[in-house]
């Protein structure tokens, strides 16, 4: 859950009564045994970025899904993710009101060891009034962006910087090269690269990022085929975040393939279809801050619909000795090393459970039987928001240069 639902209205604070009840029965919870599975570490793309095999998605601990933590308590669950061996830590400055989740995070940070945390962050989707977005990757702003994340984070670098989404008013090699107004960003390691020429002033920004280490590396987050392609021809990508979970699976057909074809890597958000496979709206009703309320998947009409689909993959977890969300995921993770889940929560339970699918063995046979308990042609609603559907991939392409 490390997408841009965080940015809608979620309320700043629990109650203190409701804040020390949640410390105590954290604290209880966190003397009980903790799964004894060690969370391999494995490459994110080709560029040389490592990371746990699964990550952590932390925009839910600022509302989306439910009402937003403390900061206190969020720090809380950080460190516990932390302890468990998840270093993968995923962000946005869109993510809760007024960046809260960065300002969470960057606490969280302090108590923890930096260069052992791979930390991804976003920019470039600005909230206008109401539930309305736009898109921006001016150069300005990019720097403007980075520097402010820096800042909330509180740290010297940020591990992996995507782009939100794709800017589609011009070229895709324009706006890498940036020769024009504005940019979608590439992946680029720190590593000393060619020398530009100083007029191309927006890439200079850019490089200036890159050769002050504040930018390892780079991503691009719900980006078409050509968008990839034409971009990866300028500079090597090293991560594409998109959503991917088993009730959609889009990407198979194409933006999977040439991640493969090119060395990037594959970061799934959402990969519990946004807690459907974990029950929400299913055996447990959404909490009041939630805005799945708004989500087509989960109307009143389509989650009745989609209640079948969870009771047969519920079925098959328990053939399998898991839970519903251990199956999902464990299929995810058998896509292949190069996949990488972040999936989020607020509950250390939940956090537990997501760790054991890691222990969940499947063979062929099973990811074949799995699939057939949940056809995507059988998915009530689309996969996103209405107010966000402009932005999905398959619209991301840009001009021809």
């Amino acid at each position: 859950m490390s997408d841009y639902a965080g940015t809608f209205a979620i309320q700043h604070c629990l109650s203190s009564f409701c804040g020390s009840i949640f410390v105590q029965a954290l604290s209880s919870f966190i003397m009980e045994e903790k799964p004894h599975i060690q969370i391999p570490r494995v490459k994110l793309g080709s560029q040389g970025l490592e990371v746990s095999r699964l990550g952590f998605g932390c925009g839910g601990l600022s509302g989306i899904y439910n009402a937003p933590l403390s900061h206190d308590d969020g720090c809380l669950i950080l460190k516990e993710v932390y302890s468990r061996g998840i270093t993968f830590f995923d962000t946005s400055d869109l993510y809760g009101d007024h960046h809260d989740n960065e300002f969470m995070i960057g606490k969280a940070l302090k108590q923890l060891p930096r260069e052992k945390i791979q930390l991804a962050t976003k920019f470039g989707i600005i909230r206008l009034e109401g539930l309305q977005f736009t898109v921006k990757g001016t150069p300005e702003y990019v720097r403007q962006c980075c520097e402010a994340s820096l800042k909330r984070l509180g740290v010297d670098y940020i591990d992996l910087y995507y782009q939100h989404r794709v800017d589609v008013s011009v070229p895709i090699e324009d706006t890498v090269r940036v020769v024009y107004k504005s940019f979608t960003i590439v992946a680029i390691p720190v590593m000393p690269c060619t020398p530009w020429p100083s007029r191309l002033f927006p890439m200079g920004e850019l490089k200036k990022l890159v050769q002050e280490g504040k930018i390892k590396y780079v991503g691009l987050s719900e980006a078409s085929v050509d968008t990839i392609r034409r971009a990866h021809a300028v500079h090597p990508i090293t991560a594409v975040e998109m959503e991917y979970s088993l009730w959609s699976r889009e990407i198979e057909e194409d933006v999977l393939p040439i991640c493969r074809e090119l060395g990037i890597g594959t970061v799934a958000y959402s990969p519990l279809g946004r807690g459907f496979f974990a029950g929400k709206a299913v055996v447990e009703s959404l909490p009041n801050e939630s805005t799945l309320a708004m989500h087509p998947r989960f109307s009143a009409e389509n989650i009745e619909k989609n209640k079948v689909i969870y009771a047969r993959l519920s079925d098959l977890a328990s053939k399998h000795a898991c839970t519903p969300p251990q199956l999902a995921l464990a299929w995810l993770l058998h896509q292949g090393e190069d996949v990488i889940p972040i999936p989020g929560t607020t509950k250390l339970k939940n956090l537990d459970n997501n760790i054991g699918s890691l222990a969940v063995k499947l063979t062929p046979e099973d990811l074949k039987e799995i699939l057939d308990a949940v056809p995507v042609d059988e998915v009530g609603g689309e996969r996103e928001y209405s107010v966000f559907s402009n932005y999905l991939y398959k619209f991301a392409n840009t001009p021809a240069q």
